[in-house]
């Protein structure tokens, strides 16, 4: 009973501020833009006693809100990967420089490149093969074929670190500065089908079928084959034609016009095989599936070309722009070194040597 009369009592009174369904507000004015007031009452009075009210108003009092402070700029930690990151960095670019400086001078040299004459090729393709397996830390030599005034140009025009080149030089005509230096010697054979084996050619009969005055193999002397004379020539920029010119019809007579130009040794190798009618002349290593005609009675062979005998022999040469240096200098006095037992074996397999 007395709890009762204490809350009846509590409501009876009232509380300033606070109302609710059974008590009535005081008469007091609060101005409607007075949003202070009105907060206060309109949240108590959604409660409905004031009891509760009372016991709000209370907390408030004890735990006010905090002052307002503006909060402190983020400040991101400082990450200790990335410090990691940047010395793994910097060593590993230490390191790669440290291994740089330390590479073997043979394993930064350069890869030569090597190119003109086809007669040369084989022999020179031997050569840098060999070179590349006595020094295995260093590139093999790239070898192209081509022709003697390709090589000769090539060296002058640095297209070549070294041309070969298989006819002598041509002072007047060879751009200056070159630098000539002999390999070897091979000898140039004149061939025809196997269908029409002559053994023998005289000179004064090598010289009337190569100007043409003598057009048809009824006047030549042992010729198996009767009909007109395919003629084939080398063109202007090969070292084997030049050699042939010079070895074969001297300095006043030339081949004839109608005579079938080819590029290269291989090309006149197997035009003349396969035509019966045929004639023309390549170095020694390409006289396989032909026929070696002699010449004024010496058989076109490696051992009389070394004895002497064979009258058809000239040189091979590398060319490179001034003296030899540097990779190219080092391969070609490889080449040349006196008693070099794997030059002597390669070069004596199939040309002359000359050191």
């Amino acid at each position: 009973m007395q709890r009762s009369s204490q809350k009846r009592h509590i409501r009876g009174k009232g509380i300033p501020g606070v109302h609710n369904s059974k008590t009535k507000p005081p008469d007091c004015h609060v101005h409607k833009n007075d949003t202070t007031a009105r907060a206060t009452l309109d949240s108590l009075a959604h409660r409905g006693d004031g009891y509760r009210a009372h016991r709000i108003d209370f907390s408030i009092e004890l735990f006010p809100p905090p002052a307002f402070s503006a909060p402190k700029p983020y400040t991101k930690p400082e990450d200790k990967g990335a410090h990691t990151l940047r010395a793994h960095r910097s060593l590993i670019l230490t390191l790669i420089l440290t291994l740089s400086l330390a590479v073997p001078a043979t394993a930064m040299a350069k890869r030569l490149i090597i190119g003109g004459s086809t007669s040369v090729l084989p022999l020179a393709q031997k050569l840098a093969t060999a070179y590349h397996k006595a020094y295995p830390k260093i590139p093999a030599p790239k070898v192209g074929g081509g022709q003697s005034d390709i090589g000769i140009s090539g060296a002058a025009s640095g297209q070549f670190d070294i041309g070969d080149s298989s006819r002598n030089p041509i002072k007047g005509v060879d751009p200056k500065g070159l630098v000539f230096t002999k390999i070897a010697q091979d000898g140039i054979c004149i061939i025809t089908s196997p269908k029409n084996p002559l053994a023998n050619l005289q000179q004064q009969t090598v010289e009337q079928i190569f100007t043409g005055t003598i057009r048809d193999w009824s006047q030549v002397p042992g010729a198996q084959v009767s009909g007109p004379i395919d003629l084939f020539d080398r063109d202007g920029a090969s070292g084997t034609q030049d050699a042939f010119q010079h070895i074969f019809l001297g300095e006043n007579l030339k081949i004839s016009p109608s005579a079938t130009e080819e590029e290269s040794n291989g090309l006149e190798q197997v035009n003349v095989e396969k035509d019966e009618h045929a004639i023309g002349f390549v170095s020694f290593a390409y006289t396989a599936g032909v026929t070696a005609v002699g010449y004024n009675h010496i058989p076109c062979t490696l051992h009389n070309a070394k004895t002497g005998q064979y009258g058809g022999v000239r040189n091979f040469w590398m060319v490179t722009k001034g003296v030899p240096k540097g990779e190219a200098g080092k391969f070609i006095a490889w080449v040349t070194k006196p008693h070099n037992k794997t030059v002597e074996a390669i070069v004596n397999s199939s040309w002359i040597a000359v050191y």
